[in-house]
């Protein structure tokens, strides 16, 4: 059973989004304000967040900015009377997940907790190093290529490709940690496990085969993105 946390001073709309929730075989947790929703989110574990923007003692942009400095993963989603560019703007600047403007739609809103607990489900838990070990998912599609996993096998706009356990690994590696730059010590860590017959380059050896393979220009990546003196970012676009 999923955990939600609302975090929501307007206890009508607290109460409504909860009777709706646990309809739907969710447990939720509410906090009347910023303060009891940053000690309900430490307590309580929950698998996505509701958010309030405007509430006494502590807003949402606090409580959004406390949460991101320590959980880069958790799906937030805000729910606000502020409609304004700039205030969504701000919001996905500081790490939230999806915006929804009250007055909201019930179905709409239901559907985009359903998307965003579904893509938090694609990921694994935490390694020591903060990172992620790895997508459990048995595939994964991003632009024109899919990833067959436990096939060791993927579809690219130039055909099919046999993928090796090794590579298959690294690249459960990125697509868990889709946008967050990975150094080169976190893959040969969690790629290779600091092999003494691997190295720094073998890394990059590997980059330039999956950009041969998933890129339409390897020369102008798109999908794995060097990032200097860091390391490599995997982007797969908007879903």
């Amino acid at each position: 059973m999923t955990k939600i946390l609302i975090v929501e001073d307007e206890k009508h709309i607290a109460e409504g989004l909860k009777i709706n929730l646990t309809l739907l075989g969710h447990q939720v947790v509410h906090a009347a304000n910023g303060i009891e929703g940053l000690k309900a989110w430490r307590s309580e574990n929950p698998d996505l967040i509701v958010l309030d923007i405007m509430m006494p003692a502590l807003d949402g942009y606090g409580v959004l900015q406390e949460i991101r400095g320590e959980d880069k993963k958790i799906p937030i989603l805000i729910l606000s009377a502020k409609d304004e560019a700039k205030d969504k703007i701000k919001a996905f600047k500081k790490g939230v997940d999806d915006y929804l403007a009250k007055p909201f739609n019930l179905d709409e809103f239901l559907l985009r907790v359903d998307r965003l607990l579904t893509q938090s489900s694609w990921y694994s838990e935490k390694a020591p190093g903060g990172i992620l070990e790895g997508t459990k998912l048995e595939k994964f599609q991003f632009g024109a290529n899919t990833i067959f996993f436990d096939l060791l096998k993927a579809e690219t706009a130039s055909g099919g490709i046999e993928l090796t356990s090794q590579e298959v690994k690294v690249l459960r590696l990125f697509v868990g940690n889709p946008k967050i730059p990975l150094s080169r010590k976190d893959l040969l860590e969690f790629g290779w496990g600091y092999s003494q017959e691997t190295s720094t380059r073998t890394v990059d050896n590997f980059l330039v085969r999956f950009r041969k393979y998933f890129e339409e220009d390897p020369k102008d990546p798109k999908f794995f993105i060097s990032q200097r003196s860091v390391g490599y970012v995997f982007e797969p676009g908007s879903e």
